[in-house]
């Protein structure tokens, strides 16, 4: 049974999101706080909510409020889900505009090989493919749209849990664009494992190299809510960024 405080955390997210009164809980694995993600998707007919009330960004000189970030998971076939996301940023620098929302996206996650993550042995290989939706800023002014293709393998010992991302991108800018994520997690039956991430971006459009470190943690609730914090320190080229990442992660069946 769910905690009084987890459940009220539960109900205020679902009220707010989607604006359902009842849930039927299914577990849920977080993928946040992290830049990549991990070989699993939501059960069929599930929701999995990944939201970021708050974080804020550091970029050289400018400073960015970030909130709020989603990511919606929603399972449609066996081992297949569709992934919205996007997020809202509120920049110091005009050069960013005042108000914007960016990274959004539109793909289908599939499991193409179940293993540790979904029960059986060995690892779990998945894909990721859609299209990068335009970013929109105030003004009216908004991106093109663009595509990605990525591949995920995920791993797990007893006290480690590894996720392997590589992703190919035609850019919003229509220009190539490439990441590789490593990310690793702590004994995943401790209440709270230590998590972080390392990841490599080639964005021509930008014309950046971007290397970025992360460390954090991440506190499983109950089996249907996982709060999470990440610090990530990076260079973009030669300026420095540091971002602070905060939000929870929340699944449920609608039906």
């Amino acid at each position: 049974m769910a905690k009084p405080a987890s459940r009220i955390v539960r109900w205020l997210a679902v009220a707010s999101t989607m604006g359902v009164l009842a849930v039927k809980p299914t577990p849920a694995l977080a993928y946040r706080p992290f830049d990549g993600t991990d070989a699993a998707v939501a059960d069929v007919h599930e929701v999995e909510i990944e939201f970021g009330p708050v974080g804020l960004l550091r970029e050289g000189s400018q400073h960015t409020v970030i909130t709020p970030a989603v990511v919606l998971n929603y399972g449609v076939v066996a081992n297949w889900e569709v992934v919205l996301q996007g997020q809202g940023e509120f920049a110091s620098s005009p050069s960013r505009g005042r108000t914007s929302i960016r990274d959004n996206g539109l793909f289908l996650k599939g499991v193409v090989r179940p293993g540790v993550l979904q029960g059986e042995s060995g690892p779990s290989v998945a894909t990721e493919f859609g299209a990068l939706l335009p970013d929109l800023r105030t003004g009216g002014e908004q991106s093109n749209t663009g595509a990605s293709l990525a591949g995920i393998v995920s791993d797990r010992w007893g006290w480690l849990t590894t996720h392997l991302n590589v992703q190919a991108a035609l850019s919003r800018e229509h220009e190539p664009d490439y990441f590789v994520s490593a990310i690793f997690e702590g004994p995943f039956d401790w209440a709270v494992r230590p998590v972080s991430e390392i990841f490599y971006e080639w964005d021509a459009a930008a014309g950046e190299t971007r290397v970025s470190g992360l460390v954090g943690a991440i506190w499983r609730a109950d089996e249907n809510l996982s709060f999470d914090a990440g610090l990530r320190e990076a260079r973009n080229n030669d300026r420095p960024v540091t971002e602070i990442r905060l939000g929870f992660t929340i699944g449920f069946s609608p039906w």
